[in-house]
Order: structure tokens, then sequence, then C-alpha cells
């Protein structure tokens, strides 16, 4: 039974145990899709990632992501942890953009200080969301029809159903009902008040998963709202997103256009360093 370095980390904070976390397998290549899917079945995080030789020329490493039942193209803090993990393994980390192949194709990361950011892919689908759905969304997100102020496709690989609220205060009061909202991925997100919430965030986001739970920071989910509310001129092309808060994280992505591309960012720290017998 082959032994891999194995690392946890935890995505979008400074501080241990305050952000998502992430399980990565180095130099996985020898390992089937079966062993993949089992361990990250075992490991029964969010998303488990896995660390492979390139097959682009172009690409740094190869990034596996897999939630506990299937693969996903894209993620975004397995994107962040994936590069935090990779960099510590490398003796000599490239001066510009590092770049992970994975499903969605070829994501660009950066460094800036102790924080990575990842530019957002397309969207693969946009735009309106049927009225019906949005109906059904509201009342399995408890809050009445006319509190939502939009609702936008973000599907970025993750095929996310973005809804905007006006406030944190709406956004912490949900208590969503799963069986209403089972077979969906839902974000919602509210601006803050600055009198009553404080000013380290403009916004306030949530991620309510196709199995049945909340995610404690997705940057998937991020990425996509930033690119409908700067795109809409309802965000400003800098802020800060809190995502964590209704389950004791304290979870900050930064957010930042630059020219055409709109980056995903944020701090990763590692919690767990050892190997494992796959």
């Amino acid at each position: 039974m082959p032994t891999f370095p194995f690392l946890q980390v935890d995505v979008f904070s400074s501080e241990p145990m305050r952000g998502n976390p992430l399980a990565v397998v180095v130099g996985a290549d020898v390992l089937t899709d079966e062993q993949m899917q089992a361990f990250a079945n075992w490991t029964n995080l969010s998303e488990t990632t896995f660390l492979l030789k390139p097959t682009d020329p172009r690409a740094h490493y190869r990034a596996r992501i897999f939630t506990p039942k299937q693969e996903l193209p894209f993620a975004g803090h397995p994107t962040l942890g994936s590069c935090h993990v990779w960099l510590s393994q490398t003796g000599q980390p490239p001066d510009g953009d590092i770049i992970q192949e994975c499903g969605a194709g070829l994501v660009h990361i950066r460094r800036n200080g102790r924080q990575l950011a990842f530019a957002a892919p397309p969207l693969q689908r946009s735009g309106p969301v049927d009225p019906a759905l949005v109906d059904r969304i509201a009342r399995g997100l408890g809050v009445p029809i006319a509190g939502i102020k939009d609702a936008n496709w973000l599907d970025n690989g993750p095929d996310w159903i973005g809804i905007l609220l006006s406030s944190r205060a709406d956004v912490l009061a949900i208590r969503p009902d799963y069986s209403a909202l089972a077979g969906f991925r839902v974000g919602v997100i509210g601006r803050f008040d600055p009198g009553t919430d404080g000013d380290d965030a403009e916004f306030e986001v949530r991620a309510f998963s196709n199995r049945g739970t909340e995610d404690p920071v997705t940057g998937s989910l991020n990425a996509g709202f930033a690119q409908w509310l700067i795109g809409s001129g309802i965000a400003p092309e800098s802020y800060v997103a809190a995502q964590g808060t209704a389950l004791g994280r304290a979870g900050r992505v930064q957010v930042q256009r630059d020219g055409d591309d709109i980056w995903i960012g944020g701090d990763v720290v590692t919690c767990i360093r050892g190997t494992v017998d796959l």
C-alpha cells in the first residue's frame, strides 16, 4: 500500500479552524478514480484534492477535486488550498502566476504577501432564474418572495444559484429547509450595515449545498457573486465578503477586479502535516 504526503489546511482564514478545511494528497498519480473518491468520502470534508503531474505543459500541477460524492471540475477553496500545499512542496516557486490544471481548464493563481488569489473562471451559465424556482428557493430559505431582490445563475463548475437579499441581518436570519432546496446549490448574499455590522467586510455570504449542508467559506460561489454583482454595478470593484458566521467561523474573502479579471483571494494556513496510506 503506497504512502503519500498528506496535509489538511484551512482556507480563507488566517486563524486555524476558522475557515474552510481541505484535505490534500500529494503525488497521487498512481491512484485510481475509485480510490480518490473513496478517500474523499472517508474524510467527509466538503472537498478533498489530489495533486498530480500536469498533462498541459503550461500548468505547474494538476488538481483533482472530490466531494464525498462526486468529482468537481472546479472549486474555489480547494484551488487556493491545493496551491498552498503545492508551494510548500516545491523548492522553486515561480516568479509570476501559478497555473493549476483542473477539470475546468487552466486556473491562474497569484500571491499577494501571505494571501493567494485565483482568477475567477468564466461562468458556464448565468442569467435570471425561473420565477417558479425562485419561489421554491424562497420557501426553502424561509424568506418572503418580496425579500429576494434578485436571483441569478452562477455556474462556474458548481452550478450555484445566487440570491440577493437586502441585508446581512436577513442573510444570518435564514433557517434553511433542505428538503425544499434538495438538488440545488443556493448561495445568499446581503450587504453589511456599517453602523450595526462593523466595517471589516461589505457583504455576508451563506452557501447551502445540494447535499443538505452549509459550506463554511466558498470560493466558487464568491467568484460567481463577484462577477454578477460587480458586472451589474451592485458591488464595488474591490470588497471583502464574510462567510461562515452562522457556523462559528470567520471566513474572509478578498475580491478585486483587475482589468477583465476578477480575483478571489484569502489566507491559507496548514493545520495537519503527515502521511496517508492508500
